[in-house]
Formats: structure tokens, sequence, C-alpha cells
């Protein structure tokens, strides 16, 4: 009898173990079907300089999710749709707001403005008064300044569950720029599976605008260690050669026979360590490209992930687009999102653009806004599988 009781208890234990077996073996196959980050709203629910902050999510109706941040009105991760009916997060993020905050954060996500990209010296003109900005870029003014947009609390409203509008009401002199700014920005998750990012802003008084949004993608998903075998085309036959402070030459040059030849599909990572002055100068691909006039509902930079069958195409209103190949990223910070590390060249950002230090430059286009003029900008980045 002792013996029978011993034998359905041994038997009892084995199907528990079982089971126990099978649920975590269900959860390891989640984890790596979907591989994506549980992001804590708390650690979003955060006051600056008064003023609350939160995390909001955005759907549309396949399941496509993007979660963002009034903080920089910055894109904090985009959940899209991946061969073998997977779902991948492509934009590198952080699991705090509080992260975003730290001295040389590299602008993830971020809303940028008031100007976009470099000015040289930090110093333009404008009728007939010189403006000196803040120098965050060496001798040069990047991204807006050290105070920047990408550092400022959004007023949020949420429009529906698959849009939502940030706005920013920038004073006259912030960061050195001219006029009283009101800028705004929605973010749309269409049932197209696009990330639709349009852009307006208004301004008092004379001044330069260009606004863009800086996401780290990553098709083969974030925390993945490199972007250089992710086939990239580009629809441009010029752009804009940069000097060693990464300032336009104020030349366009073709891009025929050099490593800035994407207008078929080529992988990022072919040529980026060849021998060439303008690769030297951006430590790889840090440039601007001129987007081929043509026809205006086409798409100007196509990106493909053999890894996860992920193809994201960019349509946008604008004159150039940056393509910058994470030439910067170190990886030594375990601080990505789940304590990922992003190492070098881990992420690329094609950031829609005029082009950088158009103020000093006449021949380029003009990114002057006058009173009563409304600027405004629309970018889509639209995502489709291979597989």
């Amino acid at each position: 009898m002792k013996s029978k009781s011993v034998l359905v208890i041994l038997a009892c234990a084995a199907l528990l173990s079982c089971h126990q077996t099978d649920k975590k073996t269900a959860e390891q196959q989640t984890t790596e079907k979907d591989q994506i980050v549980t992001l804590n709203s708390k650690a979003y629910q955060q006051k600056l300089d008064g003023k609350a902050l939160d995390l909001y999510e955005l759907k549309n109706g396949n399941g496509m999710k993007a979660y963002l941040t009034n903080f920089g009105a910055r894109v904090v991760s985009l959940i899209v749709p991946a061969a073998g009916d997977k779902w991948v997060d492509v934009v590198l993020g952080y699991d705090s707001v509080k992260t975003y905050w730290k001295k040389g954060e590299p602008f993830f996500g971020a809303i940028i403005g008031r100007y976009g990209n470099r000015i040289a010296n930090g110093k333009f003109s404008l009728a007939g008064k010189t403006y000196q900005l803040q120098l965050n870029d060496g001798v040069n003014t990047l991204h807006g300044g050290t105070d920047g947009f990408y550092a400022k609390v959004w007023d949020a409203k949420k429009l529906a569950d698959n849009k939502i509008e940030m706005s920013y009401f920038s004073k006259d002199g912030e960061a050195g720029y001219p006029g009283n700014v009101t800028a705004k920005v929605i973010y749309t998750l269409t049932d197209q599976n696009e990330l639709q990012i349009d852009y307006s802003a208004t301004t008092d008084k004379e001044t330069v605008l260009n606004l863009t949004n800086h996401a780290y993608f990553n098709l083969n998903g974030e925390g993945d260690s490199t972007i250089l075998d992710h086939e990239l085309t580009i629809a441009a036959n010029e752009y804009t050669p940069v000097n060693k402070n990464l300032i336009p030459t104020g030349k366009l040059q073709s891009v025929k026979h050099t490593p800035f030849d994407f207008t078929s599909p080529k992988l990022i990572g072919k040529e980026i360590e060849k021998d060439d002055e303008q690769l030297k100068n951006g430590k790889g691909y840090d440039h601007n490209f001129v987007i081929n006039k043509g026809d205006a509902n086409a798409a100007v930079a196509t990106v493909k992930s053999n890894k996860t069958g992920i193809v994201m195409q960019v349509y946008t209103t604008e004159p150039g687009i940056q393509f910058y190949s994470g030439n910067f990223m170190t990886g030594k910070d375990m601080d990505g999102k789940g304590g990922k590390s992003y190492p070098l060249r881990s992420a690329f950002c094609l950031e829609t653009q005029h082009y950088p230090d158009s103020p000093n430059q006449p021949q380029f286009p003009s990114t002057i806004v006058k009173p009563g003029q409304t600027y405004s900008s629309k970018t889509t980045y639209k995502f489709t599988t291979t597989k």
C-alpha cells in the first residue's frame, strides 16, 4: 500500500514537472517569436519642470503598435509585422523616461527642432541680424542646440486609438532662435501599417525651421547587433558632401561611382569601410541625400531586412534625407530596452529634412518661415513583409 502511494506521488510529480516544462517552453517560444520588451508605463509617468510626462500607446486595426512619450515627442517603440506571423520592435529606446535625460543621449526617437542637423559655427543672419545659437557639436549647433525640442515636455492630446497630437510653444530667443514658435506634430498609425508624421508650425517673427524625427531603426529588431546586413535604396542621384566638421561644402555631388550610390538596392555594409574621404569625415554614412524630383507618391528610401523579411519605405514632402549609419554608437551602456546594449552601427536613421546649414547656404532650399506662413511637412514610414 505504501509503495503504491509513492508511485502515485511520483507520477503526479512527473506530470506536474511536464506541465511546468511545457508552460516554460511556451513562454520561451513567445519570447523568441516576438522578442518585444514590455514597457512599464510607470517608468514614464514622471514630472519635469512641473509638467507631467507619460507613455502613450497607438494601435491600428492590424495589431501594429507604437509607444510614445511627450518628453521630446519621442517614438519609444514601433512594433511591426514580420515574416512568419511574428511581431518585431524596430525602434531603439529606453525602459525609463529618465534615461532620455542623460547627457549625450543620442536623440533616440525624438522630434528635432528648431533646426534638424547642423548649423556651421552656430550662427546665421536673418533680416540683417546675426543670431548666435548654442554650440553642442564642437564649433557647430546640432539638432537645435542644448535646449532643443528633443529635451522639452510637449503637450499631448490623444485624438483616437491610432492618433496623437503633440504640441510645444517655443519662446522668442529660446536656444538663440528668433520668434515665438508654436509647433505641432501628429502621429498616426494607419491600417496600411504606416507611421505617418505630420508637422506644422507658425511664428510671429521671421525665423528658420527644419523639423524631423530622429528614430533609430533596426529591422532585425532593436537590440540586434548590426544594420550592415540591411539592404538600402535611396532615390537620390546627388548628395551634399561635407567637411571634417560635417558641414556641407555647398556643392551637390553625383553619387555615381561612389559609395553613396544607393539608387539600386545595396547592403549598407558593402562599401562603408571603403577608403573614401567622405566616409572618413562621417566615420561612415552621415550625409544628406538630395531626393530626386519626380513622382511625389514614390518612396524616397526603402530598407529591407533579409532576417525578418521586414521592408520599410519612406515617403516625404521634404527635399532631403539624412542617412546616418550609427557611427557614434558605442554599446558601452546596458541601458537599452530590456537592458540591451546598442553597439556601433546597430541602428540607422533616415531623417527627412531640408539640407544641413541651409541658413548659411542660400543656394540650398530655404528654411525661412515668416509671420502669416505655416510651416508644413509630412513623412510616412510604411512597413510590409517579403515572405
